[in-house]
């Protein structure tokens, strides 16, 4: 199994990065050792803000074509989507419009489990929404959603895991719909 992991942010100290380098190999601990991980830091991915006039004049950007192969080439994603202003970062947004050129359905059918971390106790709840509402129309095959508030009390930095029993379940239980 080719599973594709990335946190949707730019920030160098990302906690949706952290949360989803644990979640990773948390699944390959616990569910599929023999699992190939492929963890994208979508800083190597940063291009122009999409517009029609530069698809125009230029095509669809390379590093879009190269994270949207790399989408289709594995066999499940596992993305931890940081919540800026109730919404998608806007690094994440221009990545997903620059692939949302080559195919409407950019997550290629391929299941998913969506995360996000937050300091504060709504849990990415307005991000989560969000990927829920859009996933059937852009191929996302939702298998699950789990939010982690409280980032500061959820999550032990120099263990790199998360420590309180009620996340930790709820990851496993997400984490199990992917096998």
């Amino acid at each position: 199994m080719r599973l594709l992991a990335f946190g949707a942010s730019n920030h160098s100290a990302s906690i949706n990065v952290a949360l989803v380098r644990h979640a990773s190999a948390r699944f390959k601990e616990k569910y599929r050792p023999d699992a190939q991980v492929e963890l994208l830091d979508i800083n190597d991915f940063e291009m122009p803000i999409y517009s029609i006039d530069r698809e125009k004049s230029g095509g669809v950007h390379d590093l879009a074509k190269d994270f949207y192969a790399r989408i289709g080439a594995s066999d499940a994603l596992l993305i931890s989507f940081p919540e800026y202003n109730g919404s998608y970062t806007s690094a994440w947004k221009n990545i997903y419009d620059w692939m949302s050129r080559i195919d409407r359905k950019v997550y290629q059918d391929k299941p998913t489990v969506a995360l996000a971390a937050t300091p504060g106790g709504r849990a990415g709840a307005g991000v989560l929404g969000s990927v829920e509402a859009s996933a059937p129309h852009f191929g996302m095959d939702l298998r699950a959603t789990v939010g982690i508030g409280g980032w500061g009390n959820a999550f032990d930095n120099e263990g790199g895991a998360l420590v309180r029993p009620q996340d930790i379940e709820a990851l496993d239980a997400a984490l199990a719909k992917l096998v």
